[in-house]
């Protein structure tokens, strides 16, 4: 199987930098293993991605991206991520840096679930913006265990309705961002890059040594802190009259 990515082109400073496909490594089909069945999805879901690198900590819009979001929990509780690798960093040499995005998933056939159906962003309004997870996918509806890491903002990932391109017109499924571990997913897409893996638009945008995820668990969720309330000044005690 293979998962690619296909950005539209980039106006304004990316005028001539037609972004390529992106294809993940070919996988020898295997027959499925039973998982239990996925459980109900809830409206926010926090998973934290132990890495041999250091931990990065998403956060799931169940809410709004129930499929992609379920689809990502069912690999989670099957604890069929655990021992995923991120094997692809691609970056973009135009723009702000950084401006990519890290790409990993299951390279073993037997343990990927069916694919998923697909939940564009005009769908779901989760745009594909720094820290955002998108599911990689070849065609709508292929979607299995794959996703990205965005290092930047990437309008061209979104759906866009108006184009003749029917690919482009449904985009990518976005379906979460990471709340904690920006740093050390900047750490793995700053790795060394193998200048010969890869195929077609992939080489030279594969890491030479893939990061592995030790564990994928659900944690709980992040509860933003309370705003401070502010203590009241007290007011001046009256002063009494004096009389001359």
């Amino acid at each position: 199987m293979k998962i690619r990515f296909a950005m539209m082109a980039i106006a304004a400073v990316h005028l001539a930098c037609a972004p390529p496909a992106f294809a993940a490594p070919a996988r020898r089909a295997a027959p499925a293993r039973l998982a239990p069945a996925p459980a109900p999805v809830p409206d926010v879901a926090t998973v934290a991605l132990v890495t041999d690198q250091g931990t990065i900590v998403v956060e799931l819009d169940g809410k709004h991206a129930p499929i992609s979001v379920g689809n990502f929990l069912h690999y989670v509780d099957a604890k069929r991520y655990d021992g995923m690798t991120f094997y692809r960093a691609m970056h973009l040499p135009w723009g702000e840096q950084p401006n990519g995005l890290l790409q990993g998933g299951i390279r073993d056939a037997a343990k990927l679930f069916k694919p998923v159906a697909h939940e564009p962003t005009s769908q779901t309004g989760i745009l594909h913006k720094a820290g955002t997870l998108s599911l990689a996918r070849l065609a709508p509806g292929s979607a299995t265990s794959d996703f990205s890491i965005l290092l930047s903002d990437m309008p061209g990932l979104d759906a866009d309705p108006a184009n003749a391109d029917p690919d482009r017109q449904l985009g990518y499924a976005a379906f979460g961002h990471v709340v904690s571990g920006m740093d050390v997913v900047r750490k793995i897409w700053d790795m060394p890059i193998s200048p010969t893996m890869g195929e077609g638009a992939m080489r030279g945008q594969m890491l030479a040594q893939p990061v592995k995820v030790i564990t994928a668990r659900r944690v709980a969720n992040q509860v933003p802190a309370p705003a401070a309330t502010p203590t009241p000044t007290p007011a001046p005690a009256p002063t009494s009259a004096t009389t001359p």
